[in-house]
C-alpha cells in the first residue's frame, strides 16, 4: 500500500479509508472516539448506533472504487 490513501469517506465518527495497491483497492473502516484524557483514537469495533454509517461508508467506498476501475478500462 502507498503511504497516502487514495480516498477517504467520512460519516459522523465513521471513516472509510481506501488504499490502492498494484491496481487493486482495499478499505479500512474505523470509528473515532475520545479517551478519558481527551485524546482521539480509532477502533474497528462498532456500537449498534454506528452500523448504519458503517454500511453507508462501505457502499460509498464500493461506488468510488467502481468508478475508478471503470475509468481505467
Amino acid at each position: 500500500m502507498s503511504n497516502l490513501p487514495a480516498h477517504k469517506i467520512k460519516l459522523g465518527l465513521t471513516t472509510a479509508t481506501i488504499w490502492k495497491n498494484d491496481g487493486s483497492y482495499s478499505v479500512d473502516i474505523t470509528r473515532s472516539y475520545k479517551t478519558g484524557e481527551g485524546d482521539w483514537k480509532n477502533t474497528s469495533g462498532y456500537f449498534h448506533s454506528d452500523l448504519l454509517n458503517v454500511a453507508k461508508c462501505a457502499e460509498r467506498a464500493e461506488i468510488w472504487i467502481s468508478r475508478q476501475l471503470s475509468t481505467q478500462q
